[in-house]
């Protein structure tokens, strides 16, 4: 009974060691996997952190960007008020005086200076002055006079410099920074193609503000615009300049040809007045010298011998024609003169045409031309002197018989032509040549051509017609082509 009990218990504290062992077991395990979860979140707690450190320092970048793209944006609309500023004025003296200190504040900066070298004076001329008193200013020009070299090598190489880029050694950067009282600052040539050149200065005392390369690059177009703008001032009053000397040399001619002119007309009025008073004192001798050739050809006197008789027609045929000449001679004096006044009134064209044609029909009738008549309804009328208006026809259709050969043809066109009726006479003759047109209508010019040459002539007829349309506020001219016919045009207002 005993051994049975002592086995029971040794069963029992057995099942205990193996309960117990099953229950370190599963302890164990349980903290392992704890220990696991434990590490689990430490490096989930981990990588958080780097992540909440990474997310704090983009946000810095971020803010620094934002802040340099703010600073860029309002640095470019300084920049676009500024440009439009300076481009309002074409005078050299008030293109730097649009830079204002408001605008440099919104680039950035608070102290700014431009210069210009002078060749002839060989030193550099103060444009702008922001931010600096009158002292200072003289003490930085003073400098600049000083070191000149150094600032004409600089503007000569074209390119913009500052405090964080400079192409030159580190004692001048130094010496810039100590000359204009900055931190920090950025030099930009101007360079206008002609007349002197300089530089643009900009700068900033303030520790915490830095440029960067975006403000170089304002800045560098803002010298460029200053640049140009100088250029186009000086374009400018170049053509101004050059305006006013051809203004007064136009005013110089203009009293030269007026000069001249008054000359000519008092010649010509001197050339009228002669021609009017040599034809009236011509008038009157050849007027006894028809009357007694009319006279003894009549034979009151007693009878003449044949040749006497063939001599006093050539006395009175040439008396004609110098009756003639004179007659036209006064005309154009007195037209020319204004002593004729044209008696205007309503007259029927075609009545006009039709009287004349038969004035000189014994002439188309001995050439056999076919004179033909086209006038438009609305031309019909014109406001002229009737007697004159006559003449003009009788003078143009009279020359186109003259010109044109047997079996030929004229045609008087009328129509309206804006607030003037035009009149062409047209026909089919021997032309004119080109060298000739310009001088047609001169007073006692007669084309070179056989007619011209068997026929006699004054050269005046045409000069009379022309005072004659002028007269009227007309225009009289003419086109013709050598052996293919003439065309003389003009016009009644």
């Amino acid at each position: 009974m005993g051994e049975y009990l002592i086995n029971i218990l040794g069963m029992a504290s057995l099942l205990a060691v193996i309960a117990l062992g099953i229950a370190l077991t599963y302890k164990m395990e349980l903290i392992r996997q704890l220990q696991a979860t434990v590490n689990n979140l430490k490096r989930s707690l981990d990588e958080m952190d780097e992540q909440s450190r990474l997310i704090v320092r983009t946000d810095m970048e971020l803010n620094k960007t934002q802040e340099e793209l703010d600073k860029k944006i309002t640095g470019l609309y300084a920049l676009q008020r500024l440009s439009r500023a300076i481009t309002t004025t074409l005078e050299e003296s008030q293109i730097f005086k649009m830079i204002e200190a408001t605008y440099l504040e919104d680039l950035g900066f608070e102290k700014a200076c431009a210069f210009l070298w002078s060749e002839t004076e060989k030193k550099f001329l103060l444009q702008i002055n922001i931010g600096y008193l009158q002292g200072e200013a003289e003490a930085i020009k003073s400098s600049l006079d000083l070191n000149k070299d150094k600032y004409l090598e600089l503007i000569k190489s074209e390119r913009t410099v500052s405090s964080i880029s400079q192409p030159m050694d580190a004692s001048l950067g130094e010496e810039i920074k100590g000359v204009f009282k900055v931190e920090s600052f950025i030099i930009s040539s101007i360079l206008p193609k002609e007349g002197n050149r300089g530089f643009l200065f900009v700068g900033t005392q303030r520790l915490d503000t830095l440029i960067n390369e975006g403000d170089e690059e304002l800045i560098t177009i803002l010298a460029n615009q200053l640049g140009q703008a100088l250029e186009n001032a000086r374009l400018f009053e170049k053509t101004w300049r050059t305006q006013l000397d051809l203004e007064k040399k136009v005013e110089e001619r203009t009293r030269d040809l007026t000069r001249v002119l008054n000359e000519v007309k008092n010649i010509s009025n001197r050339k009228t007045d002669f021609v009017s008073s040599v034809s009236h004192e011509l008038r009157t001798p050849l007027t006894s010298i028809k009357g007694y050739a009319s006279i003894l050809l009549t034979g009151k006197l007693g009878d003449l011998p044949p040749e006497i008789k063939d001599r006093l027609d050539k006395i009175n045929r040439h008396s004609d024609e110098l009756v003639h000449l004179v007659n036209d001679l006064l005309d154009i004096a007195r037209i020319e003169s204004g002593r004729v006044v044209m008696k205007r009134e309503p007259l029927d064209l075609k009545n006009v045409v039709d009287k004349v044609a038969d004035l000189l029909s014994v002439q188309l009738k001995e050439k056999q031309i076919h004179l033909s008549s086209s006038i438009a309804e609305d031309a019909n009328t014109i406001f002229a002197d009737r007697s004159q208006i006559e003449r003009v026809f009788i003078n143009l259709i009279g020359n186109a018989i003259k010109f044109t050969p047997q079996k030929g043809k004229i045609t008087v066109h009328a129509h309206k032509a804006q607030n003037a009726v035009q009149v062409d006479i047209s026909d089919t003759g021997c032309g004119i040549p080109e060298e000739a047109l310009e001088k047609i209508f001169e007073e006692f010019y007669r084309v070179d051509n056989p007619i011209n040459q068997e026929a006699k002539g004054t050269g005046l007829g045409l000069t009379l017609v022309k005072n004659i349309i002028e007269a009227h506020d007309g225009k009289i001219w003419v086109k013709s082509k050598l052996n293919a016919g003439s065309t003389f045009s003009f016009t009644i207002p």
